[in-house]
Order: C-alpha cells, then structure tokens, then sequence
C-alpha cells in the first residue's frame, strides 16, 4: 500500500504538471472505487483551475477554483501523467482528468480500493480528513504528544503509531522501521513506554519518513512515483522484509510476527 512518502512522492511529481493548469475534460469508465467517484464530476471539474495539489496524510487534495478533489491511493493504485500520445489506457486505469496544455492525469488502481471524491467545502472538513491527526513532519507533532496520548493504553505501540487519530502516515513498514531505529518492541504496550522514549520515537518517525521521501518511497510489489519511476527507500530497510537475517545493529536474529493482520518485523536482541 503507498504510505506517507509514497503519497509525497506522487504529489511532487503530479504537481508541476497540473497547477495552473484548467480542466478540460473528464473520462470516468469505472465509478465503483472504495467510495463511488462521484456522480457528475465530469460535468463538474471542466473549466476549473487547479490551484495547488497538497497532501493530508496518505490522501492526495487537488484544490479547484470552486472546490477540492480528494484522492486516496488505496492498496496499489497510482496516479501518472501522460501526454496522450503513448499507449491508451488499461483494464485498470479508471480515470482520465485532461488539461488545456493536453496533459492527462490517469488514476490506475487494480485492486479499486482508492477514491477519487468531490467537495464544495473546505477539504479538511471533510468526513474522511477530519479526524485525522497531526501531520509527522509537522510542528505540533513530537514526543509530548505522543506520550500524553498513550497514557492508560494497552494496545501495543506498533498499533498506537498506526492509528491515524495519533498521527498520520505510519503505515506498517514504516512502523517496524521506526520501532527498530529506537530499540522499542513492537508489542510493548503504549501506556508503558517514557515520555524520554516517545521523544526518541517521534525524531525516528521524523528521520525515517524524510528518508524515504528523499528516496522516493519505497518499492513494494508495483508502487511507482508520479513520474512513474519506483521508490529506492527498500534499499535502506533494517528490518522490514528481513526476517531470518542478522540485525545490523547487534546482529541478533531478525524475526517476523502477525500483529493486528499485519506483518510485523523486529529484533528481539535489541528492541525492548
């Protein structure tokens, strides 16, 4: 699934491409998505500017002039830009948004988990952002935050950092990446950890997302960025994909368990 940096990654590549730029047509041939693309936006988006293209934590917002298209990437979509001059689209490219300089926007998601969703209102309003938490690589997110929200709780702490009420983006390879990068055992539980060790957490969230950005994400089966072009990030995995392999950092025995339906990777060694 694109977590966080993969996200960030394909806003930077659509960017350039469709800011400033009017709508000039929109070709919808599958609507049936997580949530249905919604009914009418082919008459709604044409002729409307594209103001900017941000992102709110692994959802994608194209600001119009008269409103916001919200995008969710889901398991294994992707969103590229094409010219329109090479191979048409595919079984599985369901939306075609077309500019006035003849760029095309092409969302392709095979598995049809992802979103494509129109708003009038104020985007962050919306029920899919609102409750959602602090951005990672935002200034009201740290340590403090993280300890005073994990007070009484017993869900493990891989679980805590998960959940996007806490904060958003860290998805579950970056989770064990973060859990191993400060010695933190992934099934401790989150009340029982220091206010001195989510201080620790927090920076590793920090350095380990902006890593991965600057690699361009990391390649997991078919994530490719904006420019379609794949992440680099899966070069630099301590843990993640490893079980069975010494750990570099203390050369303990890397070992993978089933968390919440999720693969979870660590090194008993030398995460406590």
């Amino acid at each position: 699934m694109p977590e966080l940096p993969e996200v960030e990654t394909t806003r930077r590549g659509i960017a350039p491409h469709v800011e400033g730029r009017h709508v000039a047509f929109v070709h919808v041939r599958q609507r049936q998505l997580r949530l249905p693309v919604t009914d009418g936006l082919e008459r709604i988006l044409p002729g409307q500017r594209v103001d900017s293209v941000e992102r709110r934590g692994k959802y994608l917002i194209l600001r119009c002039t008269d409103g916001a298209l919200i995008l969710h990437l889901g398991m294994s979509g992707s969103l590229r830009v094409t010219d329109g001059e090479g191979p048409g689209p595919g079984a599985h490219d369901h939306v075609d948004i077309g500019f006035d300089d003849g760029a095309i926007l092409r969302l392709r998601d095979p598995r049809r988990f992802g979103l494509l969703v129109w708003t009038a209102e104020e985007p962050h309003t919306h029920s899919l952002l609102r409750h959602l938490g602090p951005e990672p690589l935002a200034g009201e997110f740290g340590g403090a935050w993280l300890h005073a929200r994990s007070r009484g709780r017993r869900t493990a702490v891989k679980t805590f950092i998960m959940d996007s009420r806490i904060v958003v983006g860290v998805g579950n390879i970056y989770a064990s990446e973060v859990l191993h990068r400060c010695g933190i055992h992934p099934l401790r539980a989150a009340g029982r950890i220091s206010a001195a060790r989510y201080e620790a957490l927090a920076a590793a969230i920090r350095d380990v997302l902006q890593a991965a950005i600057r690699s361009g994400g990391t390649t997991l089966r078919d994530f490719r960025g904006g420019d379609g072009q794949p992440g680099y990030f899966s070069t630099s995995l301590e843990v993640y994909g490893r079980e069975g392999e010494s750990c570099r950092s203390c050369g303990g025995v890397i070992r993978c368990v089933r968390q919440a339906q999720r693969s979870t990777y660590f090194c008993p060694a030398c995460q406590r």
